[in-house]
């Protein structure tokens, strides 16, 4: 991770601006909206652990300009340098509305959500890899720009999402990560891409919420099928256990879980574990 600027101004990298927190208050808090509280930290270790301890009424952000303790899923670490990407938590409180079983779809409902809005705001082509990555073109290879994080927290349920916006080739932390910038992003100021990831999240969020957390009714499952670039695709799972199983994907069931159709002519859906995509079909 690079050290923190000498300086200690926000300001000492002009290329990576702070975000201006008054400003997104003012274009995100609406009476009556999902979005109640917004702030902006320098610096935290991470912005899921601070929301989950900190409880309180859904609807709160949680951004942060730097984390030195990002996680993903199994507890990967995730880091960036200082205002070169979006890291954020959110609370989300489905309430009895939306049956528990069906709260396995926020962190898909994220993704759809985030993937949608970069298109639209970056302009970007962002696809989905199953569960919670978020995929971008660098140099004709799939890179993961993003992931997304869903922890249980009492009624609710954090959801943090992860995007690397303006890191540099030599920034990268691994061979196979990329960002926005290097995809050929239009737009890489990161006040306008969270104003339009939060309200692309609200939306689709509340469709879900009013149709009981039905992923068929209001049209996101349709939705993640049409994003997943894992659909179609020869891949392995590498199941909890140490399991592993290979087959082509194709389809994301009513609860969210990958159907792998196998050589053995089984349709096997999983709930758990990494992906390795191995192949297109047919090549």
């Amino acid at each position: 991770m690079t050290p923190p600027d000498a300086s200690g101004s926000p300001w000492s990298d002009l290329d990576r601006p702070p975000l201006n927190a008054t400003a997104l208050r003012r274009a995100l808090l609406r009476p009556g909206g999902l979005w109640t509280s917004l702030d902006v930290v320098r610096h935290t270790g991470s912005t899921n652990t601070d929301l989950v301890a900190a409880g309180g009424p859904e609807g709160a952000v949680l951004v942060a300009e730097e984390q030195s303790a990002g996680r993903g899923r199994l507890d990967r670490t995730w880091s960036a340098p200082p205002r070169s990407g979006l890291f954020f938590s959110v609370r989300l409180a489905p309430g009895s509305g939306v049956p528990v079983e069906r709260w396995g779809w926020l962190p898909l409902l994220a993704g759809v959500a985030t993937a949608t809005a970069l298109s639209r705001a970056a302009g970007v082509d962002t696809a989905l890899k199953w569960p919670n990555d978020l995929l971008v073109t660098v140099d004709g290879q799939e890179r993961k720009t993003g992931g997304i994080l869903a922890e249980r927290s009492g009624d609710a349920v954090v959801v943090g999402i992860g995007l690397n916006v303006t890191l540099r080739a030599d920034e990268l932390p691994v061979p196979g990560a990329g960002s926005l910038a290097l995809a050929g992003a239009k737009v890489t100021d990161r006040d306008p891409l969270l104003r339009a990831v939060l309200r692309s999240l609200a939306d689709l969020y509340e469709a879900w919420r009013a149709v009981g957390g039905d992923p068929a009714a209001c049209g996101l499952q349709e939705m993640y099928a049409a994003g997943c670039a894992t659909l179609g695709r020869t891949v392995r799972a590498e199941l909890p256990g140490g399991r592993e199983l290979v087959g082509e994907a194709v389809a994301v069931d009513g609860d969210g879980r990958l159907v792998l159709a196998t050589a053995e002519g089984v349709q096997q859906p999983v709930g758990a574990g990494d992906i390795v995509h191995l192949r297109a079909t047919g090549s």
